[in-house]
Parts: structure tokens; C-alpha cells; sequence
């Protein structure tokens, strides 16, 4: 596991240099694509007789466990620095709009994908069940933190519009995951539970998403007190490094949900971190946590792109994809324009929100982990492909394009601000 660490950091290194030295895009982008280039190439070298090379990457990912690096790895790392990151008095005030879209706008998005989803394979020929074509819609419909958080940082939008956009994607990504397993349980897949009544699923969904969130504030206040009580920055560095690591295993064994729980205590620790840390003390610890996520973010958008297109495609599969990279975009559009019109007077939010949230919902490592994942079946590799499809259209189509409308929308509106 060490060698193909190594690996594929020495391979993440190299991409995130050429993509700075050469390309100029953003981050998430532009690696994410040089990882794409390198895995085609990699099946060109293979098929003009250089046989090894693909398995070699192939062996790589498989050694690190894609799933589990993701799900049980990094992922409370990188919710917990996103969401320290944030402006979290901000949030507090618009909670009504980024709740009702990270819920209710996740569950409708699942429902129109899934069931639209469900139609589309049966076009192509595919023979999908509506279990699993729920399954894609719960996976796809959360909108990556990673990915998102990261543009963020190069758009110059209204702090408001920011806070909105950010948060939404780091509570969707949590209640994402909830539903995904609520509907792996209905499913009966293994390692997802047995469930199979809609109350067993309604419970499931409710502890999950409700012990995630309370479990959360009962982490940042954990926080809070022995952060107080410190005044070395290298001890307060290690306690929130413990307060992640620790607080995200421990609800995994609880079996709430740990994205929520990373969420909650990291907009905790974010709106008292001027009164824990001194000025000097809060920079270096606002520093190691953003250096951190930098570095993790490049490491798993370059392990999506080497992952993807190593996998076997067929004609049919190419063709949902085509087509439900459309019902991803119209899900997502309406899903959004819905809930949103309950707070979109009251909270004054601009009319180009709503495009500005379809637009930038970008779908990165999250939606990938939970793919893989998967228990082998005949339906596997339908979603594997599709989902790869969605997700780098997201990032390298909307993720280019994302820029210019910002700004568009920035410059129409200039008293939002």
C-alpha cells in the first residue's frame, strides 16, 4: 500500500506541476483532466503492445481501495478544513436556504434521476432495476465539496452567493451519502444493511442524518473546551487532527452519519476561532488545514482521473451516458429552482442564483467512491460508467465554464454585494 501511495502521489505531483506550468487551470480541473490524458494514454501504450502498463495503474488503485480512501479516509479531512474555512457566522444567517437545499433539493434531485434514469437504460437496452436507478440518482445528485470549495476560491462572487453555494454542497454531501445507504438498505445490499420497509428506511435516514448532526455539535463543543484550555499551536493543531481522525471513526461506529458530524463541528470551530486562537496561532492552524486540503484535494481528483476509462465500456453504456449527463443537468436545475423559491424573496437572493447553483454543481470523488463501492452485479459497471461520465463533465465542461458566468452574473448585478 506504501509503493502505490507513492505512486500515485509521485504521479499527482508531476500533474498538479504541469497543470500550473502549463495549462493554467483550475486546480480540480486541470488536474483531473491530465489525469483523464494519462490514463488514455496508458491504453494506447497497452494496445500498441506495451502490455503491463495498464494493469500496473489498474493494480495501483486497486491496492489503495478507492472507496475506502475516499468514504473512511479523507473525506472527514477535507469536510472538516472546507467547513473551517467558511464564513460560519454568515451561514448561520442563511441556514434556512442552505438546509432546505441540502435536503430537500438532494431528495427531490434523487427521485427525478433515479426514476428518469430508470427509463434511459431501458431505451438504450440496458436492463437496470428501479432499485438501482435510485441508487444512481442518491450518488449523483450531491454536489462535491471538493470540487466546488476549490472554484470558489478563484470566483469573485458575493460573499452571500458563496456562503449559499459552499454550504449547500457540504450538507449534500452528507445527506447524500444517508440516502444512498437508506436505499442500499430497501435494496438488501450487502454491507448496507438488511432494511426493507419504508420505516426501516425512514429510521435509517433519520438516525443517520439527525445522530450525524447532533453527534457534530457535541464534537465542536468537545472542541471548543479543550481548544480554550491550549495555547501551543503545534497542541491545538493536534487536537483538531484528533478532534477529525477520532470524532469520524467514532460515528462510523455509532453508525450516524460522519460527513454531517465533520460539517457541524468544523463550522463550531470556525465561528469561535478568533476567540480560541491568537492571531498568529490561527493562521498557522488555518494554514495546515488549507495546505492539507490542497494537497488532498489534488491526490483524489488525480485518482479519479487515473481510475476512469480503465474500465471496460460498451455502446449502450455510452449512450445513457450522453444522455443522463442531460437529466443530471435538468434535475439539478429544477431541484434547486423548487426549494428555492420558498427563500428566494424572503433572503433576497439574486435571479441568477439559481443558474449559478445549477451550473456550479460539480460531482467529483464522492459520487465515484460510492460507484465503486457497488456489489458486483450485472448492473455494476452500468453505473460505474455512467457516473464517471456525469462526473467528468461536471468538472472539465461546467468547471471551465463556471468562471465566465460568474462573472457575467457578478457584473449584471454589482449592488449584490
Amino acid at each position: 500500500m506504501l509503493s502505490a501511495f507513492a505512486v500515485l502521489l509521485c504521479v499527482t505531483a508531476l500533474l498538479a506541476y504541469l497543470n500550473e506550468r502549463f495549462l493554467h487551470f483550475p486546480t480540480t480541473v486541470g488536474v483531473t483532466l491530465a489525469g483523464a490524458l494519462a490514463s488514455i494514454l496508458l491504453i494506447g501504450l497497452d494496445a500498441l503492445g506495451l502490455p503491463g502498463l495498464r494493469g500496473w495503474a489498474a493494480g495501483v488503485l486497486e491496492t489503495l481501495d478507492f472507496t475506502e480512501f475516499v468514504l473512511n479516509g479523507i473525506l472527514s479531512v477535507l469536510l472538516f478544513a472546507g467547513a473551517l474555512s467558511l464564513n460560519a457566522r454568515q451561514m448561520l444567517r442563511q441556514r434556512r436556504s442552505i438546509l432546505l437545499l441540502a435536503f430537500l433539493s438532494t431528495l427531490i434531485s434523487t427521485a427525478l434521476i433515479g426514476f428518469a434514469a430508470y427509463g434511459v437504460f431501458a431505451l438504450v437496452g440496458l436492463d437496470v432495476p428501479l432499485m438501482w436507478a435510485l441508487l444512481f440518482g442518491a450518488l449523483i445528485s450531491p454536489t462535491d465539496p471538493v470540487a466546488v470549495l476549490d472554484l470558489l476560491k478563484r470566483a469573485r462572487v458575493p460573499l452571500k452567493i458563496e456562503t449559499l453555494i459552499a454550504g449547500e454542497s457540504l450538507f449534500n454531501d452528507g445527506v447524500g451519502v444517508v440516502i444512498f445507504l437508506a436505499l442500499a438498505g430497501a435494496a438488501g445490499l450487502g454491507g448496507h444493511g438488511g432494511e426493507v420497509s419504508a420505516a426501516g428506511v425512514a429510521g435509517l435516514f433519520a438516525r443517520e442524518a439527525l445522530g450525524g448532526l447532533a453527534f457534530g455539535a457535541l464534537l465542536g463543543g468537545l472542541g471548543y473546551a479543550l481548544l480554550k484550555g491550549a495555547t501551543e499551536h503545534a497542541v491545538e493543531i493536534l487536537l483538531t487532527l484528533a478532534l477529525v481522525v477520532g470524532g469520524y471513526a467514532a460515528a462510523a461506529a455509532l453508525g450516524i452519519s460522519g460527513p454531517l458530524a465533520m460539517v457541524v463541528a468544523g463550522l463550531i470551530i470556525s465561528a469561535w476561532k478568533h476567540e480560541l486562537f491568537t492571531p498568529d496561532t490561527q493562521e498557522l492552524v488555518e494554514g495546515f488545514w488549507e495546505t492539507t486540503d490542497q494537497v488532498l484535494n489534488i491526490v483524489l481528483f488525480a485518482f479519479i482521473g487515473l481510475d476512469v476509462l480503465l474500465t471496460e465500456t460498451t455502446g449502450a453504456q455510452i449512450m445513457a451516458s450522453v444522455l443522463l449527463i442531460g437529466v443530471a443537468l435538468a434535475a439539478r436545475w429544477i431541484s434547486v429552482a423548487v426549494p428555492f423559491a420558498l427563500v428566494r424573496a424572503r433572503e433576497g437572493y439574486g435571479a441568477y442564483t439559481v443558474r449559478l447553483l445549477t451550473w456550479g454543481g460539480l460531482r467529483g470523488g464522492i459520487a465515484i467512491s460510492l460507484a465503486l463501492g457497488l456489489p458486483d452485479s450485472p448492473y455494476r459497471t452500468h453505473l460505474v460508467t455512467v457516473t464517471y461520465a456525469v462526473v467528468l463533465f461536471t468538472i472539465a465542461v461546467q468547471g471551465l465554464t463556471i468562471m465566465p458566468i460568474v462573472r457575467r452574473a457578478v457584473e449584471a448585478t454589482p449592488e449584490e454585494g
